[in-house]
């Protein structure tokens, strides 16, 4: 996986996906819009959501896209409710603002980081989860 932060006329532009661990994650989220994604090295679902991440990394320069491994950061996993993975939760200066379970097409994550988009609330905004 290829990772850089490019400086560009326009701003900077940051194409790095994160791996977080307890000590990290709280101050990568704590400030503007943040896709962390709960997933493990043996999910196949995981890898395939993987390079839409880094798409979505490359394409909006005003969000981070960050990683937490559920085998090796499993408190993390339970502070925030994981049960399943791929697990992706939004972020929007330090608050839980979307939350989407399993594979999901770039377009989900496209509308949901449009500005024109309403945060919703958490709870009733989890995708591919079934009731």
């Amino acid at each position: 996986m290829r990772s850089a932060v490019v400086q560009i006329s326009e701003g900077v532009f940051n194409l790095e996906i994160l791996h977080l661990t307890e000590k990290t994650f709280q101050e990568t989220v704590a400030e503007g819009t943040v896709l962390v994604d709960f997933w493990a090295g043996w999910c196949l679902p995981c890898k395939m959501l993987a390079p839409v991440l880094e798409e979505l990394a490359a394409e909006f320069d005003n969000v981070q896209v960050a990683k937490v491994d559920v085998d090796a950061e499993g408190v993390l996993a339970f502070e925030y409710g994981v049960m399943s993975i791929p697990t992706v939760v939004m972020f929007q200066d330090g608050q839980e603002v979307r939350r989407f379970v399993g594979v999901q097409p770039k377009d989900v994550f496209i509308e949901a980081l449009s500005p024109d988009t309403e945060p919703a609330d958490p709870e009733d905004t989890n995708e591919g989860e079934e009731e």
